[in-house]
């Protein structure tokens, strides 16, 4: 299922592909990683950095969490988009069954683009009659974080944030960085990069530890979805591009 997927149109000489840029999208996110990863370790052998590598640092970072969501995004959509157009001349007939409810039974393209992203691959499993990922799940919960990440980021508001001993506090109560630094703190290793005296969320998040976490938690939960539904995985035949260091 990764890469194009040619079929013959039956016109002189023509041609149809449909790509596959949820293979693409992780694979980008993976090198990200690896390559945040290096800067990070070059800092722990030398301890500096140039200003060029700490830029180059915060966009590796940056891109490997926006390149997971978008993982994340065009998997499901991907899936959704073979089973509406009857797609199905690269599944074998065990899967065929499946994506043809699939597509029967969520057809309206309008309710599919405004369902949210976590909402989608529940309703998928709903329709294939498989057990839903419970909200405690750490694997669901993870790539609902991760989503909070991104939109955090990609709307970003500026805010108030007072830096005081002890802790961080918002100027008026709780920022929405205090929230996601609280959902994410001690599930991965800080960034190296940053002084303790700084905020969690962003400045102590993003480093390869949250850029990791992105993109394998995105890969455990997209597992296990695929092998609820009995169907493969779009990325199998490319795991050894997904390392993260």
């Amino acid at each position: 299922m990764d890469g194009l997927h040619p079929e013959q149109t039956g016109d002189e000489g023509g041609i149809r592909f449909r790509d596959c840029f949820s293979v693409r999208y992780i694979q980008s996110a993976a090198l990200l990683c690896r390559m945040g990863y290096a800067l990070e370790e070059e800092y722990r052998r030398t301890g500096t950095l140039t200003a060029e590598e700490q830029l180059r640092h915060e966009a590796f970072v940056l891109n490997a969490l926006f390149s997971a969501v978008a993982f994340l995004e065009s998997t499901i959509n991907e899936l959704w988009s073979d089973a509406a157009d009857n797609a199905y001349f690269f599944y074998d007939e065990s899967t065929e069954a499946l994506l043809r409810v699939i597509g029967e039974k969520w057809r309206n393209e309008n309710y599919f683009d405004r369902t949210p992203l976590p909402a989608k691959y529940q309703k998928i499993l709903e329709i294939g009659e498989k057990p839903l990922f419970a909200e405690e799940d750490p694997d669901f919960s993870g790539i609902k974080n991760l989503i909070g990440i991104r939109n955090y980021l990609m709307h970003y508001r500026r805010e108030w944030v007072e830096i005081r001993d002890g802790g961080t506090t918002g100027a008026r109560g709780e920022t929405h960085a205090e929230k996601l630094g609280q959902l994410l703190a001690h599930r991965f290793a800080e960034n190296p990069l940053a002084a303790t005296n700084l905020p969690f969320f962003p400045d102590r998040c993003l480093g390869h530890g949250c850029a990791e976490w992105a993109v394998t938690t995105s890969l455990s939960f997209t597992d296990r979805f695929f092998r609820a539904l009995s169907l493969p995985a779009p990325y199998e035949g490319i795991r050894d591009d997904l390392a993260t260091r």
